[in-house]
């Protein structure tokens, strides 16, 4: 047994759906040894969850004692070893010792007797399907992770008598572990007005580089300052972020301080190298982009701070265009994005530097988590992003045009109805699945809008949850 704990080991750590490493055990016979590796898998920092399955019968009484000290997530994997029966080989023998079917369905009810959170997974070890499922089951444990000592560093508050972006800190901390606590704009504007003038300059001529930068921010324009103070924020902010040990944050342009330019560019790149954002004091959003960004790691299609801004209902089917007045994260553009300068009306401050874009056609997934009063719910609609239907030539800021599954007038009703905010994040990279494990990690709702979706059924689902988790919390 422990050389074919071994092998579907070394297959799930080889495999390339499953990120991360996967460590096999020796097989465990009694509630002792159970008790002892699954401590040490509680205890172990980069342990972000733990795969289970039964070879042969295990008489599942022995698993309580450690199954209740494992607060990570855990994947039920009913298998079994061989692919195919040996028909003409098999005795008693090969039967009690490959009996998975029938340990397996012990293991699951004593799990369900005690109440225990798992994904379930079913099929032979080495099918892609398999591991697929067991991949986006490790990306959301990563994200779980991550959300457990993630720190969101908000500089200045909400946007003034905006409702959805508000929300509790404490019980979002309770839920996830996310850390949320704010900063006074000024200390940003000590850690810019201290970037080095070396820093700058060479991160100027990362821009230059990697960017097809407009004729007036280029070395010899009349605005190369402007792209210089965009830089100077970029080192300030930052260092700030990486001395703090912040994986997310938000801004508002209702309180920039000494800030010259409402953050553009450096928002937008620092989303692109992993970390979650939110505008007007969304922190919420910001949070979950960082998770969303970690879940995601290695995967094809990026994830970015997204709202839906304005509506196409006219012929060739109704759409929606995304953006936001600057932050939209490069990881999502089509091509070498453009470095541009345009007036704000907004925030009273000089005119910010930002990337414009747009996002290439493909399936992606908009993603809202709103606190509903002592709770949080995700929201997610299953969106085909789009080719414009004609260039954009005079929109100053990054966007994607998509349509949302079923089609627009459901979606969107759907959306309203369970409270989504016009703030989400946006992304190509994952599907509903690994967030389906998130929630269930989390223990919050998920209201899944896709293609099969009909507002009496939605309604009624708002209902039963509703119902749900009202008695659970009581419970």
């Amino acid at each position: 047994m422990r050389e074919h704990s071994r092998q579907i080991a070394a297959a799930f750590d080889e495999a390339n759906a499953i990120p991360g490493s996967v460590v096999d055990h020796e097989p465990l016979t009694d509630a002792d040894s159970i008790g002892r590796v699954l401590a040490r898998a509680q205890a172990a920092e980069d342990c972000v969850g733990v795969v289970v399955w039964m070879h042969t019968f295990s008489p599942a009484r022995m698993w309580i004692a450690g199954l209740a000290q494992l607060r990570k997530p855990i994947l039920h994997l009913h298998t079994q070893f061989d692919r195919d029966l040996p028909w003409g080989e098999i005795d008693m023998d090969y039967m009690n010792l490959n009996q998975s079917a029938h340990g397996d369905r012990e293991f699951g009810y004593a799990q369900t007797r005690i109440g225990v959170a798992r994904k379930t997974v079913v099929g032979h070890w080495a099918d892609g399907d398999v591991q697929n499922r067991i991949g986006m089951w490790v990306r959301a444990a990563r994200g779980w992770c991550e959300a457990r000592r993630l720190r969101v560093a908000r500089f200045g508050d909400n946007m003034r008598d905006v409702a959805v972006t508000e929300g509790d800190k404490v019980g979002a901390q309770i839920a996830f572990g996310v850390s949320v606590n704010g900063y006074g704009v000024d200390a940003l504007g000590v850690s810019v007005a201290q970037a080095s003038e070396h820093d700058v300059d060479r991160l100027v001529e990362r821009y230059d580089e990697a960017y097809e930068v407009v004729a007036e921010l280029a070395a010899a324009g009349p605005r190369r300052e402007s792209l210089v103070e965009a830089a100077r924020i970029e080192v300030g902010l930052r260092t700030f972020l990486e001395q703090g040990g912040f994986g997310a944050f938000t801004d508002t342009f209702e309180d920039l301080g000494a800030l010259r330019q409402l953050p553009g560019i450096a928002v937008q790149r620092l989303m692109s190298d992993g970390y979650g954002f939110g505008a007007e004091g969304d922190w919420k959003t910001a949070m979950l982009l960082r998770v969303i960004k970690v879940m995601a790691a290695g995967l094809p299609g990026g994830s970015s701070f997204m709202e839906d801004y304005v509506y196409h209902l006219g012929p060739g089917g109704s759409k929606v265009l995304g953006a936001h007045m600057l932050e939209v994260c490069p990881s999502i553009a089509a091509a070498r994005p453009r470095c541009e300068i345009h007036p704000l009306s907004i925030g009273d401050r000089e005119d910010p530097v930002r990337l414009v874009f747009t996002a290439p056609p493909g399936p992606a997934v908009v993603i809202s988590l709103i606190d509903i009063g002592g709770r949080l719910r995700l929201i997610a609609n299953e969106v085909d992003v789009v080719t414009p239907d004609a260039e954009l030539p005079k929109l100053p800021v990054a966007r994607a045009v998509w349509t949302p599954r079923p089609e627009l007038s459901t979606a969107a009703e759907a959306w309203l109805m369970a409270g989504g905010s016009h703030h989400s994040v946006f992304t190509m990279a994952l599907g509903i699945e690994p967030l389906r494990d998130l929630a269930h990690m989390a223990g919050i709702e998920l209201l899944v809008i896709d293609g099969d979706t009909s507002i009496p059924q939605f309604a009624n689902e708002l209902r039963w949850n509703q119902a749900y988790y009202h008695l659970a919390r009581g419970l």
